[in-house]
């Protein structure tokens, strides 16, 4: 669960994780989709809400394949039905914590326990897992992992780790450690490998991104 406000109105970077969000917002039921590239956003007075959705998980809770909203801002009511729409936004309108509210419906909408191929991508690929060895484990080719995938997490497996390893490098950078022993425990053959993640990500360097 985050929340934002920024009365200045100043831009933020958000930076791709790999998740999806329900989001609420000056009376708007959103959802964000999968980011292949970061963005700027204006946090505006007005306060947002969202619950992240934990890699994985976000497709079960938004009822489409994931790759459909990829790199979106959509309304949660285009996907869902028109009484569904009306009956979600009137809880977190009617609500005194709409992060509450967030995690409400989405119990509502995780029917049923979701299978652990989500779990098992996303730990084997933080742990740093081949494409080929991910594959292999599963007992599915190159084509069917990379197919689920884009139906689970919004993009393929390589892209899915490429996020998923810039990120824990930015995390152990942002707790002192050196750019050169994050980058080294994080998977990256070397700091040079970081720097071009850190451009094809985001458009900026990690110096420039950890100020």
């Amino acid at each position: 669960m985050w929340t934002a406000t920024d009365p200045s109105e100043s831009a933020q970077l958000v930076i791709p994780d790999g998740c999806i969000d329900l989001l609420w917002h000056a009376g708007n039921l959103l959802v964000a989709g999968p980011d292949t590239r970061a963005h700027t956003t204006t946090w505006s007075a007005d306060s947002w809400t969202g619950l992240r959705l934990r890699c994985g998980i976000g497709q079960h809770i938004i009822g489409v394949p994931a790759h459909e909203i990829r790199d979106q801002r959509v309304p949660f009511a285009e996907l869902l039905s028109a009484s569904e729409a009306r009956r979600f936004h009137t809880i977190v309108a009617a609500s005194n914590d709409a992060g509450t509210a967030l995690e409400h419906i989405a119990r509502q909408r995780l029917t049923e326990p979701p299978d652990t191929f989500g779990e098992v991508v996303f730990t084997m690929l933080q742990q740093g897992t081949k494409v080929s060895g991910l594959a292999a484990a599963l007992g599915l080719s190159t084509r069917q992992l990379h197919r689920r995938c884009r139906d689970t997490f919004g993009y393929g497996p390589k892209t899915l780790g490429k996020i998923l390893r810039f990120n824990q490098a930015l995390s152990l950078s942002r707790s002192a450690h050196s750019l050169g022993d994050a980058a080294a425990q994080s998977g990256y053959a070397d700091q040079a490998h970081l720097a071009r993640d850190a451009r094809s990500l985001t458009g900026r360097t990690v110096t420039s991104l950890l100020a």
